[in-house]
């Protein structure tokens, strides 16, 4: 099972370039440097309006807005009102669908899966419609099997979500690996869920400070760079 965004599909370039297409308009004297400073902003997130998303406390719609509201108002751009906010969001949504890729080390990988017979789908921490639209842009439609958080009502880390993933494949949660971009959620969360964990770190940064990688107390999640490096986990331990 696979995580979709920034595993599977470079969700951050996309919305990047994206955000370029909406805000260029009330930015237009922004250059490169200025763009990537905008983008930093956004994908940080620091008020965690996504996982309050998540969480139920705003609709999808909502936290978009909150979060370019959030950046626009730290370079002080004037007229970022409520209704310049509607129309950034709606220039966005248009936009983003154009930009949707999976990265190069995905075909492959997938290729590898369907040649071994090993089944595979995904677990993502929004809607299942949305994504689904998603993969269908990344040109990923042979991912049939796909966990939304309004598929069971619940987000990962929840185990349910995980579980969910694994009964529509067809396989135990042991026998399963489990493979996404974030430590703390998709890591950790594919573990504690029973699932073989395996956590994608593309910029070999290191687990995050506070998760128990980083406090020295990690175990049973193994790390890959990039999704090529699978075949050597799908051995031994076999799906």
């Amino acid at each position: 099972m696979f995580d979709i965004d920034d595993t599977l599909v470079d969700l951050h370039a996309a919305m990047k370039d994206a955000m370029i297409a909406a805000s260029r308009p009330l930015l237009p004297d922004f250059g490169a440097a200025d763009w990537d400073g905008f983008a930093a902003l956004y994908m940080a997130d620091v008020h965690r309006y996504y996982d309050r998303y998540v969480a139920g406390e705003f609709t999808f719609s909502e936290q978009r807005g909150l979060r370019a509201r959030a950046v626009f108002a730290h370079f002080g751009t004037p007229g970022f009102d409520a209704r310049a906010e509607q129309d950034w969001i709606e220039d966005f949504e248009q936009a983003q669908p154009h930009h949707i890729r999976a990265y190069p080390d995905v075909v492959p990988a997938l290729d590898a899966l369907d040649a071994a017979r090993i089944p595979y789908g995904a677990v993502s921490n929004n809607v299942h419609d949305y994504q689904r639209a998603k993969l269908d842009h990344a040109g990923l439609q042979r991912i049939s099997i796909l966990v939304g958080i309004d598929t069971v009502n619940a987000a990962k880390p929840e185990p349910k979500v995980f579980w969910e993933g694994c009964r529509l494949l067809g396989t135990g949660p042991a026998e399963t690996l489990y493979v996404g971009d974030n430590y703390l959620v998709d890591g950790e969360g594919s573990a504690a869920a029973g699932l073989q964990a395996v956590w994608l770190d593309r910029k070999v940064a290191g687990a995050p400070s506070g998760s128990a990688a980083g406090c020295g107390a990690a175990e049973g999640i193994r790390t890959v760079a990039g999704l090529g490096e699978l075949g050597a986990l799908t051995g031994p331990r076999r799906l």
